[in-house]
């Protein structure tokens, strides 16, 4: 009897295991569609964060066609400088300078 009852409670878990995981992969799927940025709109873009000290940062945002960097300290964000994108190049891509 102590058989039974273990293999149904064991059988019980696994079923609940795998819809709790079910659902947090669901979730988590319907937030990025949530949060995805419609496509003709690019919307923000985080390109890359400098740490300069212990608690500060320089973080690079694309925005609405604008280059955004950003000073991040612990307590207070400061726009250090905005820029319109570069035009997109030929497919070459090569320098100019």
């Amino acid at each position: 009897m102590i058989e039974g009852s273990f293999v149904a409670s064991a059988a019980a878990t696994t079923v609940a295991l795998a819809l709790v995981l079910a659902l947090a992969w669901g979730s988590l799927w319907l937030l990025r569609r949530v949060q995805a940025p419609a496509r003709g709109n690019p919307g923000l873009r985080f390109v890359r964060a400098l740490p300069v000290g212990s608690r500060e940062r320089v973080v690079v945002l694309h925005y609405e066609g604008e280059e955004w960097v950003l000073g991040v300290t612990a307590g207070s964000i400061s726009l250090l400088s905005r820029k319109p994108l570069p035009c997109a190049r030929g497919s070459a891509g090569a320098d100019p300078s």
